[in-house]
């Protein structure tokens, strides 16, 4: 299985950023797909999740700048970052929740200068 990560960058804050995640290779059904950050020295914490049927579930932090949403693929999710802050920089990863795929891909960075 991978996943492929895209669309971080370099933002200042208040900015917006889109983030996009494909999956491919998975025999089955990928069924509830989230995001991750992480940044160094510290363990990946859960930023956002989504269903397959379009439940979605968010961190207190990023409640109503964030946004989950899933294409028309079962097998793709975007995260549309809004109102950005400094707080908000590091290494976004997606995967599939629970049992995460393992390994998780190399993520996307998103730095948000102050």
């Amino acid at each position: 299985v991978q996943l492929q990560a895209s669309g971080g960058g370099l933002v200042q804050a208040g900015g917006s950023l889109r983030l996009s995640c494909v999956i491919t290779g998975s025999r089955f059904g990928v069924g509830t797909l989230g995001w991750y950050r992480q940044t160094p020295g510290r363990q990946r914490i859960f930023v956002a999740s989504i269903t397959a049927a379009r439940n979605t579930n968010y961190a207190d932090a990023v409640l109503g700048r964030f946004t989950i949403s899933r294409g028309n693929a079962d097998n793709t999710i975007y995260l549309q970052m809004n109102n950005l802050k400094p707080e908000d920089t590091g290494v976004y990863y997606c995967n599939k929740l629970p049992n995460p795929f393992v390994p998780w891909g190399q993520g996307t960075q998103v730095t948000v200068s102050s």
